[in-house]
């Protein structure tokens, strides 16, 4: 069997990764071992970062909601269970929108909710 030089496909996926981790300090960014594990740590830190961002903007709707709501006499839990009451799906990213924005316009969804 012939002998077999590894061609420019190796040369090309190394290339890759290490432009991936290239603002890397140090041996992260210049050896091929190192800057591997360092993209598969990134990968996982991103992944993992983007399921929290959800989870960390949906703290901030519901904590500038509860806020608003306590400044017209009602907590987040009631001012929540009156809307299902009522049968409508609160959208809390845009009721937060609203409560920082239109503290008057809150202040009506509010009265008009409570009103049954």
């Amino acid at each position: 069997m012939t002998r077999v030089k590894r061609g420019y496909i190796a040369k090309k996926r190394r290339k890759k990764i290490l432009a991936f981790v290239s603002g890397s300090r140090g041996a992260h960014s210049k050896l091929f071992r190192t800057a591997n594990q360092q993209k598969m740590r990134a990968l996982v830190s991103a992944h993992r970062d983007r399921i929290k961002r959800k989870r960390d903007f949906r703290r901030l709707w519901i904590t500038r909601i509860n806020a608003a709501s306590r400044a017209n006499g009602v907590s987040y839990n009631q001012f929540i269970h009156f809307l299902y009451k009522r049968q409508l799906l609160p959208n809390r990213r845009t009721l937060a929108q609203i409560a920082v924005l239109n503290n008057n316009c809150f202040s009506m969804i509010l009265e008009n909710i409570l009103v049954l």
